[in-house]
Order: C-alpha cells, then structure tokens, then sequence
C-alpha cells in the first residue's frame, strides 16, 4: 500500500504490579515501510494498570506489541478442563484469583517429573520464551492475569485469536528474542542496582546501535534522537529498551500487513488456543 497511512506502533514493557519506582513503558512511533525505518516519537509512562489501560483507550488506532504472554499452554488448559475457546479461557483465567490460580499450576508441575515441570507453548521453543504459566522468576502468569483482560476490554484485536473489527490491534511481543540475536546471551539489563553495570551498560550500548542501523532480520532501522538515545541508553532497567523492541516488532507485523499478510505475520498454522509471538520463527534458530 504505496502511500497509504499507516497507524501509530507502540511497543510497551510491562509490569503485572507497577509503581512510580518500575511503570508500565510505552514505546511509540510511526513505520514508514518504504525507507525501512521506525522513527520513534516518544515514551510514556504508567504507575498504575488503570492509567495504562486509559491510554490504549484514548487512541484511535494502533499495532501494538506487548510483553506479557496472551494465554496458556492447551496442554495444561485441557488437563484443567477450562475452555478450549481462547476467549472463554481467557475470561474464566481472569475470574480466578492468584491464589487459586497458584494451586494449581502447583499440583500440575508436582505431579510431573523433574526438568519438565511446566507445560510450554508450541511459540515458546524457537521464541526463546518462558512458559505463560511461571508464577515466579519471571512471574509471566501474572503478566496474563493482569495484562490481557484490559487490552481485550479496550476493544483490541488479536490476529489469529480472536478477530474483531478494530483499529486497535494487538500483538504478543519478546523483546529478549531480538536482543539475543544482536547481542548473544549476554546480560543488558537488571532491576537490581547491585547488578547494573558497566558490561550490562556496553552491552545496551551496543544493542542500541544495532537497532539504529536495522541490523537484523526484521530489517528495519530504529530512528531516534539524542535524548531518546540516552534514556535508552541509560536505563539499566532496560525498560526503555525492551518496549522500543516491542515496537520494532510491531511495525514489523504491520508491514507484513500492509504488504498483504492478514494475521500481521503471524505463521497461518498457528494454535488458535495458544497463540504466537510475532516475529518468532517456526523452528528454533
């Protein structure tokens, strides 16, 4: 679509609490697909779920990616016996409390043996992710829990799940699979102070600059100017970072749509129960 107007790409680092002290991060900007750029228009920052939530609300139209898994594994929803329709499960997930929702992912990975505990999606192996039913280290439940009910309540679509007629449009982002392939395994981040340090700091330095000059697959080149550039850089968080991935993976998923591709990229097999995280390949690198 020469021309055509494309909506704004959000990318958005997620937290299932947050706080002034660790926010909800929202990366935004605009995709110009011809030059193969995403320039980066600003941040914002949300200290609490409703806050966030009001902001998706307040804009017309958006391709968004989101760190936060948008369901369960089917193996462990069809041993729970929970709806098979990816909407029923994920209204009847949100209905139930953590504690119930601890239990039983509990007495499901006691049950099962050592180093397979948990349940996986078909996404997660060649994504690189956690599976969506950790509770700790990271607490990627909670993110579902706490994420996916407001972004179906703003109206948003999700291609290869539940198609609605939206302008808002969301997908399941990973920012962690992107920076592997740019900077290997090597550490970029940490929330603890005792942990940010100088080679986590030239680590997001040098991740930053592969970004900017679109050196990887998605093949689009991330424009941002200076001050944009050291909040980035100086975030050892890597909050700021992460949601500008996000973005990235977003606009990706919209040139695909713009090139003709109707689930934004996502593969056509995919598992209408589990989901994909876009940009993902099919098979582990």
């Amino acid at each position: 679509m020469p021309g055509a107007v494309l909506p704004m790409v959000l990318g958005c680092d997620f937290s299932s609490s947050p706080s002034p002290r660790k926010p909800v991060v929202v990366a935004w900007g605009h995709l110009d697909a011809d030059a193969g750029t995403v320039a980066l228009q600003g941040f914002d920052r949300f200290a609490t779920l409703a806050q966030w939530q009001d902001f998706l609300q307040q804009q017309p139209a958006w391709v968004g990616g989101f760190d936060l898994p948008f369901a369960l594994p089917r193996e462990l929803v069809s041993h729970l016996g929970w709806p098979s329709d990816w909407q029923a499960c994920m209204q009847h997930y949100a209905r139930l409390e953590r504690s119930e929702i601890r239990s039983l992912f509990k007495a499901f990975c006691d049950a099962r043996p050592a180093g397979g505990k948990f349940a996986h999606r078909a996404t997660d192996w060649p994504a690189g992710s956690s599976p969506s039913m950790k509770w700790v280290n990271p607490p990627v439940a909670w993110m579902l829990h706490a994420g996916l009910p407001r972004l179906l309540a703003v109206g948003a679509d999700f291609p290869g799940l539940l198609r609605r007629d939206s302008a808002r449009v969301a997908l399941e982002a990973y920012p962690g699979m992107l920076a592997r392939e740019l900077i290997g395994r090597r550490s970029y981040k940490s929330d603890d102070r005792q942990r940010q340090t100088p080679e986590r700091a030239q680590a997001r330095a040098e991740l930053l600059e592969a970004l900017q000059q679109g050196q990887h697959r998605l093949g689009l080149r991330l424009l941002a100017d200076e001050a944009q550039r050291q909040t980035m850089a100086a975030d050892a968080s890597g909050d700021h970072l992460d949601a500008a991935i996000c973005m990235l993976q977003a606009a990706w998923a919209l040139a695909q749509h713009a090139a003709g591709h109707a689930q934004y990229g996502l593969p056509p097999g995919m598992d209408p129960l589990e989901g994909w995280i876009v940009t993902a390949p099919l098979s582990r690198p």
